[in-house]
């Protein structure tokens, strides 16, 4: 079941913007990753991590570190589309929690911010196996914005 319908929808413009992330002419992590942004909405973002046999560690599961770039990617948007296009904003902490493994699927992670400060904007995400649906990994984070 998704959070989105508890968030508010973005307008146009802005929702245009975040539709392209990981979409640039420029190669950057994420396109690295192959994320894929399947719906922003007011401090709220979904995004999916295709499953790609290079993303297995030598033990034959997608290895944790693309797992927390994807639990790190999706507040992205997830923060961003409250702010000016320009902003500039960055993780200063990151907690994960790894609940299982993932094998052969996709991962589908949901990001939500759970209150914003001045400078401070805290965060939770959760990546699920999506043909399995049971959670893999959550993560608890702190963005920094710049003023």
């Amino acid at each position: 079941m998704s959070r989105a319908d508890r968030f508010a929808a973005l307008d146009e413009a802005t929702a245009r913007r975040w539709a392209r992330f990981g979409r640039q002419e420029q190669v950057l992590y994420p396109n690295l990753l192959g994320l894929v942004v399947e719906e922003v909405r007011v401090d709220y973002c979904r995004m999916r991590l295709p499953f790609r046999p290079e993303l297995l560690q030598a033990g034959g599961v997608v290895h944790g570190g693309a797992i927390a770039s994807l639990l790190d990617a999706v507040l992205v948007p997830a923060v961003g589309a409250a702010l000016p296009p320009r902003a500039r904003y960055s993780t200063v902490d990151l907690h994960v929690q790894y609940l299982g493994a993932l094998t052969d699927a996709d991962a589908v992670a949901e990001g939500w911010v759970t209150k914003r400060g001045r400078n401070l904007v805290f965060c939770e995400s959760e990546a699920v196996d999506a043909v399995a649906g049971r959670v893999v990994a959550r993560a608890v984070l702190t963005y920094f914005v710049a003023s």
